[in-house]
């Protein structure tokens, strides 16, 4: 009786054996429940925060492949230490509410799992698609979707999807300072080059991506502003080949340029930015000989060289004209103007003393620069050639009259071809008239003792005289 009670004990153990397929099954829930059915409370708790701590660094740590079989070794190994305890085919048994138990926590975690990195595979399914067609906003539309649930199922999942998430961020930088350089911006244009540059170094795989966003840069030129484009195409022409897709921004250079250079020049000219017309003209020439627009700019650059003169020309004729102006020490031509001529009327700007020019003849005269052929820098008349000298009354003494010298009025002139902007007359026209009058008028200053007429005196001109005067300088005779 003894003997058999005490037997009777020591297979109690065995009597009370556990379900090993139950203890599997809970442990496969990596949460040590299989541990808890065995009565192993502090292997429960110690599984269940090893699982922790490698479901974490799987999630927010070591995101690779390795980590994940780091992760399913251990379940394997919880599975198959909880079916050991429990004491395996030999000795487990069947217990009905264990497995139960067990199945109603591994199915839900192994289910989600499964569902999870089913969906995981779609999404990055989808996001590969993307990136070969080069859409971002499809990709980031899919990575949307990730959730904690994908990474703790496919946690390399996330990796990738973030890097295609930077990608897509650095293209939407690089684009938004591409349409900065779009304005001229050159600085935004290096910015934005330089973005979409990082991309294909830092984050293979996303070529397509840089293409499409290159490819919408692109395909916004020209713009609406032609110097705009110029600025644009000009900074494109300078850039240093990087030996990868960036460098098909060149193509569009030789295909944009010549239009913009030509609409660029023209609008310039008509705004009277003389100067900066004609180098986008002559740009035109040097960098792209032979294009359809050349005679345009040939005659471009011959119009907007005169306007740059004829503007320099007025400038050093500013002033009124009974001045003498700059023109008369700096005198520049203006290539348009018709050559100093023989024999001809050649119109002239008078300026300086006007007492006798403004006697010529209006058809001497031009009213504008663009009309005239001299520009004539006139100076105070100074006595000339003696005429005749004339015996008239001393005031003194009647006995010894006053002789009066009646001398021409001459008029020192320098002229200059308005064409080329040469010195062709320099000296001093005479203007001869009529003397000796039966009364010769002049002037004494009051206070004064009237001591008789001056010794000399200028002649009387007509207009017939001064006309004759200037004839050979408006004619060249």
């Amino acid at each position: 009786m003894d003997v058999v009670t005490q037997a009777d004990l020591e297979r109690e153990p065995a009597d009370r054996s556990h379900d090993p397929l139950a203890a599997a099954l809970g442990n496969a829930s990596l949460i040590g429940v299989g541990y808890l059915m065995l009565g192993r409370i502090r292997l429960a708790v110690a599984a269940t925060l090893v699982s922790a701590v490698l479901v974490g660094s799987l999630v927010w740590g070591a995101r690779s492949v390795w980590a994940e079989v780091v992760v399913l070794l251990w379940w394997v190994a919880l599975v198959v230490h909880a079916w050991i305890l429990a004491g395996g085919r030999r000795q487990g048994g069947v217990q009905r509410d264990q497995r139960l138990v067990a199945l109603a926590v591994a199915v839900p975690v192994l289910l989600a799992v499964g569902f999870l990195r089913f969906d995981a595979v779609r999404i990055e399914r989808t996001v590969t698609e993307a990136r070969q067609s080069g859409d971002c906003a499809r990709a980031l539309t899919a990575l949307d979707r990730v959730a904690f649930g994908h990474r703790v199922a496919d946690a390399p999942l996330t990796v990738r999807g973030e890097r295609s998430v930077e990608a897509c961020q650095r293209l939407r930088t690089a684009e938004e300072q591409l349409g900065t350089g779009l304005t001229g911006d050159t600085d935004g244009l290096k910015t934005g080059f330089d973005g979409l540059g990082s991309v294909l170094a830092d984050l293979p795989g996303h070529e397509k991506m840089v293409d499409a966003a290159l490819d919408g840069f692109l395909g916004r030129l020209p713009t609406k502003d032609p110097c705009q484009t110029v600025a644009v195409t000009d900074w494109l022409r300078q850039r240093q080949p990087t030996n990868n897709t960036l460098d098909r921004s060149a193509e569009v250079v030789a295909r944009t340029a010549p239009t913009a250079l030509v609409g660029c020049a023209d609008g310039l000219m008509a705004g009277k930015n003389w100067e900066a017309a004609r180098t986008r003209y002559q740009q035109l020439l040097d960098q792209y000989p032979g294009q359809e627009f050349s005679a345009r700019a040939v005659e471009g650059v011959k119009q907007a060289g005169l306007a740059i003169e004829l503007a320099n020309v007025r400038s050093l004729l500013e002033g009124p004209t009974t001045t003498r102006p700059e023109y008369c020490t700096k005198p520049a031509p203006y290539s348009a103007a018709t050559a100093y001529t023989k024999g001809r009327t050649n119109r002239a700007l008078f300026y300086g003393d006007d007492e006798y020019t403004k006697r010529l003849p209006a058809a001497w005269r031009a009213s504008d620069v663009t009309a005239a052929v001299l520009v004539v820098c006139v100076g105070q008349k100074e006595y000339g050639t003696t005429v005749r000298t004339c015996p008239y009354e001393n005031k003194l003494s009647r006995l010894f009259p006053t002789y009066v010298a009646f001398r021409k009025i001459a008029i020192p002139v320098q002229a200059y071809e308005l064409r080329t902007g040469k010195l062709v007359v320099n000296g001093k026209l005479q203007i001869t008239g009529a003397s000796c009058p039966r009364v010769l008028t002049y002037t004494r200053y009051s206070g004064l003792v009237d001591i008789g007429p001056p010794s000399q005196v200028y002649v009387t001109a007509s207009a017939a005289n001064v006309r004759a005067a200037f004839q050979s300088l408006i004619t060249r005779g």
